[in-house]
């Protein structure tokens, strides 16, 4: 059924994120009754969401005791592309539609997996702030270095995951002239040239590099343990720009401690913001970005813009995205 637009609620409960004021809400507020919200508290969600009839959250929490409280409520768009913080099985129950934001960062995500290996194997911040100290400056001779200095080609690249993301990792260590190696559901003969397929074990075995681009599921928790940690070839290095609960932190750092692994490049932890005692981030080895792989004005722009869209596809009653 057509929905009149002007008498949609629409209620953004943390909107900053996404656009913290170099994009526009311009196209949404034609739309309907907008409201936006740099971010809401647990204790202000009900009263924000109330009398809303859509909401767009990016990591506001809305559980079944949540939704269950808001009987006038008929669409929740997730301002990303994962979705688990809504309880779809409730919203389902409900009637109300759930939409995500998919494919609209996989450039991005991309691009900061390979910020954070090219990081780890030729250290250009490490010795950019050297040069700031006049190491350079006072050095006897034109050149020096003291990390190792990596070269990727000829390397394995493992990658937990062949979505849209991953496969576009793959690609790129391919130009790189890496031998790339994935678990993946798809089948062998649906992988393009210079992919192959493997088992977990397989790709604990043989990767330098181990990237994690799939999925958080309950099988996927602390996919990477202690016990694959010792799987894989010492000195590997280890990039994690999925979800955080995909590793074991604390097995993470213990591995850098003990040289099992040369490096851990993150832009996701178990919680955000980390607690300060969290055992990574007094980790030498450890490099961790602050969830920023999504976040380039571009990305950020097509999500506006996808968010946009579903809200208008589903008042026109021709609902795209839905994941419920």
């Amino acid at each position: 059924m057509y929905m009149e637009r002007s008498k949609m609620k629409i209620v953004v409960l943390d909107g900053y994120a996404a656009n913290p004021g170099d994009l526009s809400w311009e196209p949404m507020q034609k739309l309907g009754l907008l409201t936006v919200y740099d971010r809401t508290a647990p204790g202000e969600l009900l009263q924000r969401a109330g009398d809303a009839d859509m909401l767009l959250t990016n990591k506001v929490v809305l559980t079944a005791e949540i939704i269950g409280q808001l009987p006038k409520l008929k669409y929740i768009g997730v301002l990303a592309t994962g979705y688990n913080v809504v309880d779809i099985k409730a919203a389902r129950a409900q009637g109300i539609a759930v939409t995500n934001i998919p494919a609209y960062s996989t450039d991005s995500v991309a691009q900061l997996t390979f910020a954070h290996i090219l990081n780890i194997t030729h250290r250009v911040g490490h010795y950019a702030l050297q040069n700031r100290q006049g190491r350079w400056s006072s050095n006897p001779d034109f050149v020096y270095w003291d990390t190792p200095l990596i070269e990727l080609s000829g390397k394995t690249l493992g990658i937990v995951g062949l979505g849209s993301i991953g496969m576009k990792v793959a690609t790129l260590g391919r130009d790189f002239g890496m031998d790339v190696f994935a678990m993946t559901s798809k089948n062998s003969s649906d992988l393009p040239a210079g992919i192959q397929k493997t088992t977990f074990e397989g790709l604990l075995a043989v990767s330098d590099v181990l990237s994690l681009h799939c999925p958080l599921t309950a099988d996927t928790h602390h996919l990477i343990d202690a016990k694959a940690l010792s799987a894989m070839k010492s000195g590997a290095i280890l990039i994690n720009t999925g979800r955080g609960p995909l590793v074991d932190e604390q097995a993470v750092a213990d591995a850098l401690t003990s040289g099992q692994l040369q490096a851990y490049g993150a832009d996701v932890m178990a919680q955000e913001p980390p607690q300060a005692d969290n055992p990574l981030l007094r980790c030498e080895h450890a490099y961790l970005t602050p969830h920023i792989a999504w976040a380039t004005f571009e990305a950020r722009e097509r999500l506006m813009k996808i968010a946009t869209d579903n809200v208008a596809a589903f008042m026109k009653g021709e609902p795209v995205n839905v994941v419920n």
